[in-house]
């Protein structure tokens, strides 16, 4: 059985969290340099089998694409023509972000891993993958 990762995409970081090989939880994996990620994956393929690779797309509240977008999109073509026995799927990732800040905050975590960006972006695609497991 595979595992399905999910990314939280930046222009700078990538946040990457994976389910467990049943599929019932997600785990924080790590954060690393968007520039990296094709690369990482690679690897991290060689001993993980990953069925399923799912794209946090950001919107805006009223539903239009926001403005890294356009970025965000081909890096998931990069990855879906790199790895085309792995299904790439978009998925709302509206305030994961936040969610991922506020979730920091109530683990009692100090100022100095609440500013951390790497947590919060690996924490941010926790709670994509989350949210996406809820609804299969």
């Amino acid at each position: 059985m595979g595992r399905i990762m999910a990314l939280d995409i930046g222009y700078k970081k990538t946040g990457i969290a994976v389910t467990d090989t049943l599929k019932i939880a997600a785990h924080g994996l790590t954060t690393l340099p968007t520039s990296e990620l094709i690369d990482f994956i690679s690897t991290y393929k060689k001993d993980e089998t990953v069925e399923r690779i799912l794209v946090g797309f950001p919107r805006h509240p009223d539903g239009t694409p926001s403005s890294n977008s356009p970025f965000i999109e081909k890096i998931a073509k990069k990855i879906a023509e790199k790895f085309s026995a792995i299904e790439v799927e978009f998925v709302d990732e509206s305030f994961s972000s936040r969610d991922a800040k506020e979730a920091i905050i109530k683990s009692g975590a100090g100022r100095k891993k609440r500013r951390d960006k790497e947590l919060v972006d690996k924490i941010a695609a926790v709670i994509i993958l989350q949210r996406y497991l809820k609804h299969i």
